[in-house]
């Protein structure tokens, strides 16, 4: 095979019909629009979505207000007021709370909120800190690390 010999595939070129040529051509007189009607006339046709009458498919179905975002992150979160509990100088991370039990499951990873009061000396690893969590833990003389 070779460039010259390149041509498309049988039936994939279709000559353009040609319509209002007389009516030997056999597309002549009302060019292939019919008789009477709104289809024959320039301009005619319905609008899109208008199925004759019948209740159109945009219509019929429900429509669904709420959509959740499909890749939203969905984080474990966890107050400071609970993490008063633990004894001074503890390293707390996303695993130490699931061992312990303070949070169920891991998710996307964890969110550590500012709710309640600190009072003992911790360093807390997570992945995200509220402005009022990390003020508070620096406030009872702790530390904050992002994993």
């Amino acid at each position: 095979m070779r460039l010259n010999e390149l041509k498309p595939a049988p039936g994939a070129k279709h000559r353009k019909k040609i319509v209002g040529r007389g009516h030997g051509s056999g597309h002549g007189k009302t060019s292939t629009r019919g008789k009477d009607g709104a289809g024959s006339r320039a301009g005619g046709g319905v609008r899109p979505g208008f199925e004759g009458g019948q209740m159109p498919l945009f219509r019929r179905t429900p429509k669904k207000h709420y959509f959740s975002q499909p890749n939203q992150a969905d984080w474990s979160q966890i107050n400071i007021g609970k993490l008063a509990d633990l004894p001074a100088g503890t390293v707390v991370t996303p695993e130490f709370l699931v061992e312990r039990g303070m949070v169920k499951q891991l998710k996307d990873g964890l969110r550590v909120l500012g709710h309640g009061e600190l009072t003992v000396a911790l360093t807390v690893k997570a992945h995200y800190f509220t402005a009022s969590a990390e003020e508070k833990i620096k406030a009872a003389g702790g530390s904050v690390e992002l994993v």
